[in-house]
């Protein structure tokens, strides 16, 4: 065997020994990325429509409620 398929065949051997479990893990973090993307989203969008910062910032907040851990929906930038 050459050395790509030898690392090709581990690769596929790794791939398929996650469990339905970790799948169903990963999907629900890929739903948890989406949410906050579109919480940060909607705040961007909050302030281009000139409402202030505090405004925007307490609507980040509630809409990441539950699906960030702290006060930053799970991103935190300088201003």
């Amino acid at each position: 065997m050459t050395k790509i398929t030898t690392a090709l065949l581990l690769t596929l051997s790794a791939a398929s020994a996650f469990s339905a479990e970790d799948m169903s893990q990963a999907k629900e973090d890929i739903a948890r990325h989406r949410a906050m993307a579109a919480a940060h989203e909607a705040a961007a969008l909050c302030r281009e429509a000139g409402k202030g910062e505090e405004v925007c910032f307490k609507e980040l907040q509630a809409a990441c409620k539950g699906i960030a851990i702290g006060k930053f929906c799970g991103m935190k930038h300088e201003h």
